[in-house]
């Protein structure tokens, strides 16, 4: 039995230039659970800390991966490199691999764990010389960035020259210099680069770009918030410059607020802040990506759902919503929990959804605590195949075990395993993605059997996905493997799986 793919509920209708497309956003279920997106072959989305970009009618998703097992602070941990999604319809994404080789010794160097890091890859288009540009926040030179130029928004990118831009040009190279950074084109194609200056503690700085985009010109202006900020997102509405930042600043926080400032023009004067939000929907501002369908402009917000300030956050969701605003073009504060409907310009929140939704399961899979899922055969046949969605976290130290058995209808196991395969630990990233197995096991059409996962790991542990459920037969879903192994609540599906039986 082959269970339905659940995906984030983001439904865009066919979009033309003439018509206007509606778009539905869910980002939590009826519950308050995060949505989990995924790539249509059923893994999680791991791209964090960017933004979402529409170029020539598709969509792309970039960010930071961390499936490789990539950790802040932490000095053994290697850098995974910068991913790009794309969508027709914001609903079913495929993965287009990283925007550049970042395996090398070089950018292992650059970016690895003894860095600060790498993050928020932003990609803009230059209309002159048709190129597209990526800008990266790194910390192991003065400007605090490395830019990049493709001829497609997936890449491959090529580095460029350093930017160099006003602020900072006399720091030491390596350090807290520059940070967080958006990249924003106006009307006339004048691009600039609003960032955070570490050395003010945290004030947000606007600087003019050259024209083709690679590096700065020395038009600047400084503390445009006060300090204490970081993450700047800015866009134009109705001849209005906007830059939205997170307020205060709190790197991999879950919940941190969104101000923003309004002026005339890119460099200013910037009025007094005003807030939207004071958690930010449970995350930190990531981007505000001008969207441009055929009946308006919207403006999606969007921010990084952390993983409880885990050092890895390859598991982080994340919250996108287009901003609304009144008459006199002050932006509304923003209401997380309801789906937003958008068609051409006019934006309608909407009743709860329910949704059946996939949610992230303990990664407690180690040493006594073993997790399990029943199913009943569809046909007489040999089990010879199981999809799991697993992931791991932690310096696990052994391989993750599948092992199928026979039990009975109280969800006792009958007899030895009929079947044993590893996992390897090698083959398992942090990031949730479908795993197969190969049981080999003959079952009987009507039987009950159980999946068991284990592990004699020592260190970390693996984790999995399950789903809410209306209506459980116990003595068809669950099963109690032992005394001292934890099993889930009956309301849930475990194990979101795949089962093949030829």
């Amino acid at each position: 039995m082959i269970l339905a793919l659940l995906t984030a509920s983001i439904k865009v209708s066919a979009q033309t230039k003439r018509k206007p497309s509606d778009i539905v956003i869910t980002n939590f279920d009826k519950q308050g659970n995060q949505v989990i997106r995924y790539i249509k072959v059923g893994d999680a989305i791991d791209a964090h800390d960017g933004e979402i970009a529409l170029f020539n009618g598709s969509y792309y998703l970039y960010g930071t991966s961390y499936d490789c097992g990539f950790e802040w602070q932490n000095k053994n941990a290697a850098f995974c490199g910068f991913k790009v999604y794309t969508s027709k319809d914001m609903q079913t994404w495929t993965d287009k691999g990283y925007l550049f080789n970042a395996k090398t010794d070089v950018w292992q160097t650059r970016c690895n764990g003894n860095t600060y890091g790498c993050f928020r890859p932003h990609v803009v288009f230059n209309s002159k010389t048709k190129l597209y540009v990526l800008w990266i926040n790194v910390y192991d030179n003065v400007s605090g960035y490395r830019v990049f130029t493709s001829k497609s928004p997936t890449g491959p990118f090529e580095e460029v020259a350093e930017p160099k831009l006003a602020v900072n040009a006399g720091a030491p190279a390596g350090g807290l210099n520059n940070g967080d950074h958006d990249t924003f084109i106006d009307d006339d194609g004048t691009a600039y680069l609003t960032y955070t200056d570490w050395r003010t503690k945290g004030t947000i700085v606007i600087e003019k770009l050259s024209g083709d985009y690679l590096t700065g010109t020395g038009e600047v202006v400084r503390s445009v918030t006060e300090g204490q900020t970081e993450a700047p997102g800015m866009f134009k509405r109705n001849g209005i410059y906007y830059v939205v930042y997170s307020d205060p600043n709190c790197g991999y926080c879950s919940g941190t607020g969104a101000s923003y400032k309004t002026a005339h023009s890119p460099l200013g004067p910037w009025s007094a802040a005003k807030k939207i939000s004071d958690n930010s929907c449970g995350g930190q501002p990531s981007f505000v990506s001008t969207i441009k369908l055929g009946g308006g402009n919207v403006y999606l917000f969007g921010s990084d759902l952390w993983n409880n300030a885990a050092r890895n956050e390859a598991l982080a969701n994340y919250y996108w919503a287009p901003l609304t605003f009144n008459a006199d073009g002050s932006i509304i504060p923003i209401t997380c929990n309801q789906p937003f409907k958008v068609t051409g310009s006019k934006i309608k929140r909407l009743p709860s959804a329910v949704i059946k939704n996939s949610i992230k399961g303990a990664n407690d899979i180690a040493g006594n605590v073993s997790r399990l899922q029943t199913f009943v055969a569809e046909k007489t046949g040999m089990l010879s195949s199981i999809q799991l969605p697993v992931y791991k976290a932690g310096a696990v130290n052994a391989d993750l075990q599948v092992a199928i058995y026979k039990v009975d209808n109280n969800g006792k196991l009958i007899g030895a395993a009929l079947a044993t395969k590893n996992i390897s630990a090698r083959d398992i990233g942090w990031s949730i993605k479908r795993k197969t197995v190969h049981p080999a096991a003959k079952v009987v059409k009507g039987e009950l059997y159980c999946i068991v996962l284990s592990s004699a790991t020592t260190a970390g542990g693996y984790g999995y996905t399950y789903h809410h459920i209306d209506a459980v037969d116990k003595n068809k879903t669950f099963g109690k493997l032992q005394a001292d192994t934890t099993v889930a609540e009956p309301d849930k599906q475990l194990i979101y799986k795949s089962v093949t039986i030829k």
